[in-house]
C-alpha cells in the first residue's frame, strides 16, 4: 500500500532539505571567507615581519660584516619562532641567502621575484619554493645614513606555508561545525513545530485528501437544499451556502468572517446565531419566509468551535397548514353543530310526539331565524365570497368555545381591494389570536370584527375582551410572533406583519371597548 505523506510531513521534509542546503551554502561560504580572511591574515603577518627585521640596524650591520650567514642566521630563527612564521630569509642583492630554516640551503640562491623589491619596493605573491607553496613577502634592506633612504644592501623574505594556513583554517573548524550544527538543530526544530501546528490544523490530511474534501465541500454546499450557516466560537459568520444566502436576504460579499452582530439579519435568525444556544425544529420569521430552524453546537476533540444552523423555507407549508387548520376548525365546528341541531331535532319531534306542536315550531323557527341572521349578516356586509367563508367558519368556531364573535354594522367589503390571500392571512391571524387571547377569561366572552374599504385602503379592526397585549411587546409580537398560550409563541401576529409590510401599510394596537386588545391594520389598495 502506498504510504500517505500529509502535508505537515511533507512541508517537514521540504523545511529540511531547504534549510540544509541554505546551511550547507552558509558554511561553504564560511569557509572560502575564512581561508580568505586566513591568507589576508597570512599576507598581513609576512609583510610586518619582513619590514621589521629590514628595518632592524643589526641587519643592515650584518649584511656589512665579514661573516653575514653568521650573525643573521640566528637571528632569523629566532624572529621565525617568535612570529609563528615558516622561515626568515635574508639575502644578498644577487640573491644569496645567509639565512634559512633548513642551514643546508644558506649559500645557496632564492627563487622567486625580487625585482620590485631591488627597486625599492616591495613584492607579496604564492610562490612554490624550497619548503612548499607559500605566502611570501620580500622587502629591501637600506644601508643605514639615518634618513632611511640609504642604497640597498640586501633583502628579507619572510614567509608562511600555505599548509600552515590551513592548518590555522582547520583549527577553526570545530568552531563552524558547532556553528552549523547548532543552525540545523534550530532549523529543524522550528520546521517540526510548524509541521506539528499545521498537522493539527489539517488533521493529517494529504494534499489529494485536501483538494477532494474542498471539491466535495463546494459541491454539497451549492447542492444542498437546505440553508446552511456556520458561525466559530468568536461569533464570526464564516461560511453561508447559496440557500442560507437566498433565505436570509444576504449579498452574495456579505457575511463571511464577520461579526453576526453586523450583519443585517431577520431578528430572530440573528437572537439565535448570536445566543448559540442549540435549537430544534424552531420556527422562525425571515422577512416573508417561516423558517424551520436547527441548530447544534460544533466540536472536535472536546473543543468547542462553534454553531452550526440550518434552516427550511416552510412559508408555503405554513400556509397551507394554516388554512388546513381553518378548514380542520371549520369541520369541528360544523361537526358540533350537527350533533347540537340532531339534539334540538330529536327536541323538536318529542314535542310533536308529545302533541305541542306550537312549541316545536316557535322552537324550529328560532333556531333557523338565529343562523339565518347570522348568514344576511356576514353576507350583506362581506361579497368576497372567501372571506364571508372564513368569517362564518370563525363564527361557527367562536360558538363552539363559547365566544360570541360579531361582524361590525359598518362593516362593508365589496369585490377584492387587495388578493384574497393576503386578506385571509390577516383576518384569519386576526381573529385566530382574539379567540386564544379571550380563552379562559370570565364570561362574556366576545371578538368584534370590522373590515373595510375606501379609494385609498382597506381597514382591519379586530377586538376581543381578552387580557390585552402589553405595549412593549406590540412590536416583538409583529416582528417574531408572539401568543397568549402557555408557551408564549406563536406566528399569528408574525405572518399579519409581513403582509403590512409588504404592502407598506401599517397597523395599531390599543384598547377595545370591552377591555380587550383592539388591532388595526390598514393596507393601501393595490394599483
Amino acid at each position: 500500500m502506498t504510504r500517505r505523506w500529509s502535508i505537515a510531513a511533507q512541508l517537514f521534509a521540504l523545511q529540511v532539505v531547504v534549510v540544509t542546503l541554505l546551511v550547507g551554502g552558509g558554511l561553504a561560504g564560511a569557509v572560502a571567507l575564512a581561508r580568505d580572511d586566513a591568507r589576508d591574515a597570512a599576507v598581513e603577518t609576512v609583510v610586518a615581519v619582513a619590514e621589521t627585521v629590514a628595518r632592524s640596524p643589526s641587519t643592515a650591520e650584518a649584511l656589512a660584516s665579514v661573516d653575514p650567514a653568521g650573525r643573521l642566521q640566528p637571528f632569523a630563527e629566532s624572529t621565525r619562532l617568535a612570529t609563528h612564521t615558516d622561515f626568515v630569509v635574508v639575502m644578498s642583492p644577487d640573491r644569496t641567502r645567509y639565512s634559512h630554516p633548513n642551514p643546508d640551503l644558506i649559500g645557496k640562491r632564492f627563487t622567486g621575484a625580487i625585482e620590485p623589491a631591488l627597486a625599492g619596493g616591495r613584492v607579496v605573491q604564492v610562490f612554490t619554493g624550497s619548503l612548499g607553496e607559500s605566502v611570501r613577502a620580500v622587502v629591501p634592506v637600506r644601508a643605514e645614513n639615518g634618513a632611511g633612504d640609504g642604497a640597498i644592501v640586501g633583502l628579507v623574505s619572510v614567509g608562511i606555508t600555505t599548509e600552515e594556513i590551513n592548518r590555522r583554517l582547520s583549527r577553526q573548524a570545530p568552531a563552524l561545525a558547532l556553528a552549523t550544527a547548532a543552525a540545523l538543530v534550530l532549523a529543524a526544530g522550528g520546521a517540526w513545530l510548524l509541521s506539528r501546528r499545521l498537522r493539527r490544523q489539517t488533521h493529517g490530511l494529504g494534499p489529494a485528501e485536501m483538494t477532494r474534501m474542498y471539491e466535495y465541500h463546494d459541491a454539497v454546499l451549492h447542492a444542498v437544499r437546505e440553508g446552511l450557516v456556520v458561525v466559530d466560537r468568536d461569533g464570526r459568520m464564516t461560511l453561508a451556502n447559496d440557500e442560507g444566502r437566498r433565505l436570509l436576504g444576504l449579498r452574495d460579499d456579505a457575511g463571511t468572517d464577520r461579526p453576526v452582530a453586523d450583519l443585517d439579519l431577520p431578528a430572530a435568525v440573528g437572537e439565535l446565531l448570536v445566543s448559540g444556544r442549540p435549537a430544534e425544529d424552531e420556527v422562525v420569521v425571515a422577512g416573508e419566509r417561516v423558517l424551520v430552524a436547527n441548530q447544534r453546537v460544533t466540536r472536535f476533540d472536546g473543543r468547542r468551535l462553534g454553531t452550526v444552523l440550518t434552516l427550511r423555507d416552510h412559508t408555503d407549508l405554513r400556509m397551507l397548514a394554516g388554512e388546513l387548520d381553518s378548514v380542520r376548525g371549520l369541520t369541528d365546528a360544523l361537526r358540533a353543530q350537527a350533533h347540537e341541531a340532531a339534539n334540538r331535532l330529536h327536541t323538536v319531534l318529542t314535542l310533536v310526539e308529545l302533541g305541542r306542536t306550537d312549541e316545536a315550531v316557535g322552537l324550529a323557527t328560532a333556531e333557523l331565524a338565529l343562523a339565518q341572521q347570522l348568514t344576511d349578516q356576514v353576507v350583506g356586509a362581506v361579497t368576497e365570497p372567501a372571506l364571508a367563508a372564513l368569517l362564518l367558519g370563525k363564527s361557527a368556531q367562536a360558538a363552539e368555545r363559547g365566544v360570541e364573535l360579531v361582524v361590525d354594522d359598518g362593516a362593508r367589503l365589496d369585490g377584492e381591494p387587495v388578493p384574497s390571500r393576503d386578506l385571509l392571512t390577516v383576518v384569519g391571524n386576526l381573529v385566530d389570536n382574539a379567540l386564544e387571547a379571550v380563552a379562559g377569561t370570565e364570561p362574556p366572552r366576545r371578538v368584534t370584527v370590522h373590515v373595510s374599504a375606501d379609494d385609498d385602503e382597506v381597514v382591519v379592526r379586530v377586538g376581543d375582551s381578552g387580557p390585552g397585549l402589553p405595549a412593549e411587546q406590540v412590536a416583538e409580537a409583529f416582528r417574531r410572533g408572539w401568543s397568549t398560550k402557555q408557551q408564549g409563541r406563536g406566528l399569528g401576529l408574525a405572518l399579519v406583519g409581513q403582509v403590512v409590510r409588504r404592502y407598506g401599510g401599517r397597523y395599531d394596537v390599543g384598547t377595545a371597548p370591552v377591555g380587550g386588545a383592539l388591532v388595526t391594520v390598514r393596507l393601501p389598495r393595490r394599483t
